[in-house]
């Protein structure tokens, strides 16, 4: 994959498949430590043990469908790419933690792509999930929580029109308040 936003997704149609109700996605970019670090943790069924030391391998995967998983070990390879590497941690019943972590400035590092669009396919899909997305960029910070957003609107869906159209905005321009050339 070309863009992270691309492996972000992944992960987080995982955690939706795992069903998890509420999953938080942290963006960390830090110039002075040259790090990027993309976490995602939901609150999904977990996988055991024997699994989470299995799961960066492509052909494991407890879909029914197919024999390979790929995006977990592509994420992984991204990382190793860019001076980095993925953790995963889980606990069955309780949910699944990944993190990956790049070199900020590396240049193999992929780039973070289309993130707004990434998060609204996650907010706009079915089933519906709450999602804390937050992303800093040396100590400034967005965030969106569509838990406060769902609690605002009463019953009004997230996929309504003039919502769905004025979230796409915020998104694009909260992440567009943090950007910065790298020198």
């Amino acid at each position: 994959m070309r863009e992270l936003s691309l492996h972000i997704l992944d992960c987080l149609e995982n955690a939706i498949e795992a069903g998890a109700t509420r999953i938080a996605l942290t963006v960390e970019e830090d110039s002075a430590l040259d790090r990027l670090a993309i976490t995602v943790e939901d609150n999904g069924k977990g996988m055991p043990a024997e699994l989470v030391a299995r799961v960066l391998d492509p052909f494991v995967t407890t879909r029914q469908t197919r024999h390979v998983g790929l995006g977990l070990p592509l994420l992984a390879a991204a990382a190793e790419r860019a001076g980095g590497q993925v953790l995963v941690q889980s606990t069955p019943g309780a949910g699944t933690r990944i993190m990956a972590v790049f070199q900020l400035r590396h240049w193999d590092r992929a780039p973070l792509g289309d993130l707004p669009a990434t998060v609204l396919a996650v907010l706009l899909g079915q089933p519906p999930v709450d999602l804390a997305y937050r992303h800093c960029v040396d100590g400034r910070e967005f965030v969106c929580d569509t838990a406060e957003l769902r609690e605002a609107l009463g019953d009004v869906p997230l996929s309504q029109p003039q919502v769905r159209s004025w979230l796409r905005e915020y998104l694009q321009e909260g992440i567009a308040s943090l950007e910065r050339p790298y020198p």
